[in-house]
């Protein structure tokens, strides 16, 4: 009896230890298993990739209010996550991190040195101050996010990583935009009514990596410091532009183009206001010589990613899902959603030496409509597409080698301009030195008539995606203007531009913006649903049409005796004949909803349970196993 005693007093002598032994490795090194479908606390390869190749150490110094009452609660919380995030960032990078955590306490030494350091208190409505901020500091570099807000906890692994980045180069790379939008903020036109703008979010985003410039629409040349040129909505881009466009991807120069069939924010000055334009954009002369086509005349209607339902559908505002996207590129992979409106699509029959990729495609259901069409809403369009049953890519990348659009040389009015500034020099990267003819002039030193190595252009079928209206939220937050991102669409292009301009391992950050997962079965069984429900609406229409033709041809052929009635017999069936067709199709309509409805719950209950209860149930489940297992090896 005594030696039993003893056992269960080592025994638990033995799991102290074993606790104490647990918690004191666990501090020495950061470790935590995610179990989370996407991974959703595991840093992305970028992440470690970007720690790994450190070269000499980097110190984060994370400034944060201990005080109970200066921080609400909600914040204390989100700092402990951040706190864990750094310490993820400290493990994968093999001692090159260093991570200081500073209390700036009112009248502190850490008080000084948050306000050096760029990082500045955030004001509660009572008054009180509390500071949250994070600094990285690389040698003589430094790099601030003066205030962490939860509604960006998203991209805060981005955040931080891009801060990291941006102190490795006292020079940045140089990024072109070139649009027909005032991207950069306007002051408007007053007396036309139109009100000054501020500069999009977007070009204030980028801004913080990259020294961002202005191109020219009239542009005979692109500078050779240029890497990746943003070209938004390129309404009436004229022959000499496209050509410097042209010459520049020959160059190795990368292209993002975003393109128009409706541009709903290229706004124009009314009696009653500034209205939507609904312009239409293109590069023709260099997507037809590509092998691509976009038109412009007509837009993409999608009943799978429409947003809406019912009256309030509207078929040609879509919201994308992870269905929608490429699943192996970077740019794209769990990007959560994407809201594009009015959008466009392409069609293509590539020139040999090119490859196409699909980033972003339509559903089965989607149909390209004319603008006029497309303008109806709700039912009204529901009940005019017809799904083609094909996908249309709505965002491609072209690589491969490219060839000229300007097979005969430089456009004349191009060299017109500059016919007194430099000899042409026509070269093909393939055919050896280039020769010079010394009768036309140009302003460039050379005409490429193909790429040197292998380029990527990516074109994009729509440019309101990126304006503020669409992408972003703003908002005062203690006292302060927070940017928050409302789907994926500015990750989208940023993603795009971090991979362009040679910053390749940020792309796969933007995967972990997004940690909810759309019922997308659910969602193709309402649009299989939507299309019965159409046919039926059809169906009613086409009834009423032939009930309407048959009461004319009735009118028509009426007797002189029944000239004073305003109905006769016959006409009266044919009128009760169609009511009660009316109401029968009625009722068949609200059965089809009713049924609708209640599978969709069902399956969302379904999965609620089976996501909620699974896992506690296959605990239990196993618990009660080893019990029955552990009292038969006791008998």
């Amino acid at each position: 009896m005594q030696m039993k005693n003893n056992s269960k007093w080592l025994a638990a002598a033995l799991s102290v230890v074993a606790v104490l032994l647990i918690n004191w490795v666990s501090g020495l090194e950061f470790f935590r298993i995610d179990l989370t479908e996407g991974k959703v606390y595991t840093l992305s390869d970028g992440t470690k990739q970007i720690l790994k190749n450190l070269d000499e150490p980097v110190t984060l110094r994370f400034y944060v209010s201990q005080g109970d009452d200066n921080m609400p609660l909600p914040l204390k919380g989100y700092a402990r996550r951040v706190e864990d995030l750094l310490r993820e960032f400290k493990a994968a990078s093999k001692g090159k991190l260093v991570i200081e955590k500073l209390d700036p306490q009112p009248d502190s030494d850490a008080e000084d040195t948050a306000s050096l350091d760029g990082v500045q208190p955030q004001s509660l409505n009572t008054g009180e101050r509390f500071y949250f901020g994070l600094v990285v500091k690389r040698g003589e570099q430094k790099a601030a996010i003066p205030s962490i807000v939860m509604q960006r906890e998203r991209l805060l692994e981005y955040d931080i990583v891009r801060a990291i980045t941006r102190t490795a180069s006292t020079k940045k790379t140089k990024i072109g935009v070139l649009s027909s939008i005032p991207v950069f903020g306007s002051p408007g036109m007053p007396m036309m009514g139109m009100p000054p703008s501020p500069k999009q979010v977007f070009i204030s985003e980028l801004e913080r990596d990259f020294e961002v410039v202005r191109v020219s629409s009239s542009s005979t040349k692109i500078d050779d410091e240029v890497k990746v040129l943003l070209v938004i909505h390129p309404k009436g881009l004229s022959e000499t532009t496209e050509f410097a466009i042209d010459q520049f991807i020959l160059r190795g120069g990368k292209v993002i183009a975003l393109l128009d069939s409706y541009a709903y924010f290229d706004l124009i000055p009314t009696p009653q206001g500034m209205q939507p334009g609904g312009s239409s954009s293109n590069l023709e002369r260099l997507t037809k010589a590509w092998g691509v086509t976009f038109e412009t005349e007509k837009m993409l209607a999608d009943l799978q990613f429409m947003t809406g339902k019912g009256n309030r559908a509207l078929p040609t505002l879509l919201t994308l899902n992870e269905t929608a996207y490429s699943p192996t590129d970077i740019a794209t992979a769990q990007l959560g959603e994407v809201l594009l409106a009015f959008t466009g699509a392409f069609t293509s029959s590539l020139t040999s030496g090119l490859k196409q990729v699909d980033l972003i495609k339509s559903s089965g259901y989607s149909e390209l409509v004319s603008k006029e069409i497309a303008m109806e809403k709700g039912e009204q369009l529901a009940t005019i597409i017809k799904p083609s049953g094909q996908s249309y890519p709505i965002a491609i990348r072209l690589e491969g080698q490219f060839k000229t659009a300007f097979p005969d040389g430089m456009p004349k009015s191009a060299a017109n301009e500059s016919a007194s500034k430099s000899p042409v020099v026509k070269a093909d990267a393939s055919k050896g030195p280039a020769s010079k003819e010394p009768d036309v002039a140009a302003p460039v030193s050379e005409v490429l008539t193909q790429s040197k190595e292998n380029n990527a252009v990516i074109l994009i079928a729509d440019s309101d995606f990126i304006n503020d209206n669409v992408a972003v939220q703003i908002q005062e937050i203690f006292g302060q203007r927070i940017v928050y991102p409302t789907n994926g669409n500015l990750a989208f292009l940023q993603s795009l531009v971090d991979q362009f301009a040679g910053d390749a391992a940020l792309v796969s950050l933007r995967a972990r913006q997004s940690t909810s997962y759309p019922f997308t079965v659910i969602r193709e069984m309402e649009t299989r649903a939507q299309q019965a429900y159409v046919g039926k609406i059809k169906a009613l229409e086409e009834n009423l049409q032939k009930t309407r033709e048959s009461l004319a041809e009735i009118q028509k052929n009426k007797s002189p005796a029944d000239s004073g009635a305003i109905l006769n017999a016959e006409q009266l069936a044919q009128v009760e004949n169609f009511k009660k067709t009316a109401a029968q199709t009625s009722q068949e309509l609200k059965s089809l909803r009713k049924d609708l409805r209640a599978d969709s719950e069902a399956l969302q209950f379904w999965a609620k349970v089976i996501n909620i209860a699974l896992i506690p149930l296959l605990v239990f489940l196993t618990g009660l196993g080893f019990y029955f297992w552990g009292g038969r090896r006791a008998r």
